[in-house]
């Protein structure tokens, strides 16, 4: 199985949709956890439809991985989980609100009528505010951090792909890998893009509300083309856009680092295994 994850809090944490490992290094040294998934075994298996899926998957092993990175990585900064909850519920209004609304806002205010370039506009702000937001973000030293760890996930994920799961492996490989959810991301507006157009709409609540109720369509969609163009040279023109802007969101890590992504590699493949014999 194809193996993704994210960067956590000094650590990294790697899944292949039916398990999930976490290694976060500690002041005591590397420590390593198993996490669990949320399954959906027949939704997996349809397209289009294991899109939305395993963004939820996603979403929710992620976020159960950073809230666990914040106490083992700091465990002398205690917070209550519902403070973690209210973070992360204000993020995602912060997200729905600079990524859905405001961008279809101030497209409309432009006074264009023509649907498609009305939709070209406002894919444009969507994707200036996207970039801006991650090239500011990125002189932050906590930051910066975090995307060497994203880089270290990249690239141990191609040291495993290529067969040589080690540190002098994962070294020569790079930091930008195809199904990186910054692919993702610009792969999502410009289905996004297309999909908001064919919907004749006029009011703007009407547009605002189709959009949301869309959003499932089009991370399925979205993730179809993803896969296809990491495994389809043809078709990997499509990945372009979003490899250029993983720029902004890895950085080259040190070798420290790799190893925090190792032990994720390791914990996962001993839970395959131990899964297999069961």
């Amino acid at each position: 199985m194809p193996l993704g994850g994210q960067a956590v809090l000094e650590g990294v944490l790697l899944t292949d949709g039916q398990r999930a490992a976490l290694a976060v290094r500690t002041p005591q040294g590397i420590v390593v956890e198993a996490l669990s998934v949320p399954r959906f075994p027949r939704l997996e298996r349809l397209p289009f439809v294991r899109g939305a899926v395993k963004l939820y998957q996603l979403l929710a092993v992620g976020l159960a991985a950073l809230e666990r990175s914040a106490a083992l990585a700091f465990p002398e900064e205690k917070g209550s989980p519902g403070g973690f909850a209210l973070a992360v519920g204000l993020a995602l209004l912060l997200l729905v609100g600079g990524f859905i609304v405001l961008p279809l806002f101030l497209a409309t205010r432009t006074g264009l009528e023509n649907r498609v370039l009305l939709n070209l506009v406002e894919g444009g702000i969507r994707v200036a505010f996207f970039a801006l937001y991650l090239g500011g973000i990125a002189f932050l030293p906590d930051v910066r951090r975090l995307f060497q760890y994203h880089g270290a996930e990249h690239k141990v994920v191609h040291a495993y792909e290529a067969g040589e799961p080690s540190l002098d492996g994962a070294l020569k490989h790079s930091p930008l890998h195809a199904r990186c959810g910054t692919n993702f991301v610009f792969l999502f507006i410009a289905v996004a893009l297309l999909l908001f157009s064919l919907v004749p709409a006029e009011a703007f609540w009407v547009r605002l509300l189709v959009r949301l109720g869309l959003l499932p369509v089009v991370a399925g969609i979205t993730y179809e083309l993803l896969q296809l163009g990491a495994r389809t040279p043809a078709l990997a023109p499509l990945l372009w856009p979003g490899l250029f802007f993983q720029r902004l969101t890895t950085r080259e890590p040190e070798p420290g680092q790799i190893e925090v992504a190792l032990a994720a590699l390791r914990q996962l493949l001993a839970e395959r295994s131990s899964s297999t014999t069961e």
